[in-house]
């Protein structure tokens, strides 16, 4: 009789038990879901961060202006005297490379054959190169630019295949930057001594290749006077790209002295005008003073007319 009663009582107290449970498995869950979102936003927040756009009035930092704005041409950068010393025996005035932009890049070679005939040849070649670069705001400045085109071409030259003997060194007088590679190469039996001379002004990086050859028996020429011919060439080429922008150093967009003069001269002239101006004003003045004055000594003439006439009327009468 009493079983199913606690039967009962049992079943009852199991459900209550386990709706107790409820709630903390609930709020345990609310408690993950609650860290996990915090975590999502956090992680949301930070993205929003770090792709969120410039703000209006940034800008990118402005790079430093190229200080050669043109180059020379190639061809016309050695003196007839250099070139008659270095290739004596050139046939034209030389060989200009083909470029698609020479504002930018450009090259001319000449080449020398001193043939004589069974005594051997002197053979002489050179080759001047000069780049320029402009300032970019995602590259750099152009004389960044053109420090690290330098560093390319020497390091270019000391990477030639077959090069026998490679040197290197740093010269000192010639633009802001300057370095001589010099190696010996073997073609044909016949070892050719080859200078190449880099040198960097400002924005501008000039290249000079110079070598010589003793042909057909004849003697191998001094590497050490090849080496000065290379530095002279190099030091002229480098006054040449300075001459072209006017000495000065300015690209070729930017003011020259010129207008400065004209309106300098502007200026002067304006001020005379003024000062013509103002004297003509003054003139003026004073000739109005004048004429005021005679004005007022008329009219104490009159009034002195006046009276002398008045005078006399009351004595006749």
């Amino acid at each position: 009789m009493h079983r199913p009663a606690q039967r009962q009582r049992q079943r009852l107290s199991r459900i209550l038990v386990s709706a107790a449970a409820v709630p903390v498995i609930l709020v345990a869950s609310g408690c993950s879901s609650d860290s996990d979102s915090g975590s999502d936003g956090a992680k949301k927040e930070a993205g929003a961060k770090a792709s969120a756009p410039k703000k209006a009035g940034e800008e990118t930092p402005a790079v430093e202006k190229a200080a050669y704005g043109k180059l020379p041409e190639p061809c016309d950068v050695l003196s007839k005297k250099t070139l008659q010393e270095l290739v004596p025996e050139a046939k034209d005035k030389g060989k200009a490379g083909t470029s698609t932009d020479t504002a930018l890049r450009g090259s001319c070679s000449w080449d020398s054959l001193d043939n004589n005939g069974v005594d051997g040849s002197q053979f002489r070649w050179l080759r001047v190169s000069l780049m320029r670069f402009d300032s970019d705001a995602s590259l750099g400045s152009g004389a960044k630019r053109a420090q690290d085109n330098f560093a390319k071409q020497v390091e270019d030259a000391q990477a030639t295949k077959d090069a026998k003997g490679v040197e290197a060194e740093p010269v000192q007088g010639v633009g802001e930057q300057a370095t001589l590679v010099r190696y010996d190469l073997k073609k044909d039996k016949d070892t050719f001594k080859q200078q190449t001379f880099v040198t960097r002004v400002e924005n501008a990086v000039i290249t000079v290749d110079y070598n010589g050859a003793g042909l057909a028996g004849d003697k191998t020429p001094d590497a050490g006077e090849l080496s000065k011919d290379a530095q002279k060439a190099a030091k002229e080429a480098a006054a040449a790209v300075v001459s072209a922008n006017e000495g000065g150093g300015k690209p070729s967009s930017g003011s020259s002295e010129k207008p400065k003069s004209d309106d300098s001269k502007k200026d002067g002239e304006s001020k005379k005008d003024e000062d013509s101006k103002k004297s003509d004003d003054s003139k003026q003045g004073a000739d109005a003073e004048k004429a005021d004055d005679a004005t007022k000594s008329d009219d104490s003439k009159s009034d002195d007319g006046k009276s002398k006439t008045s005078k006399t009327s009351h004595s006749k009468s």
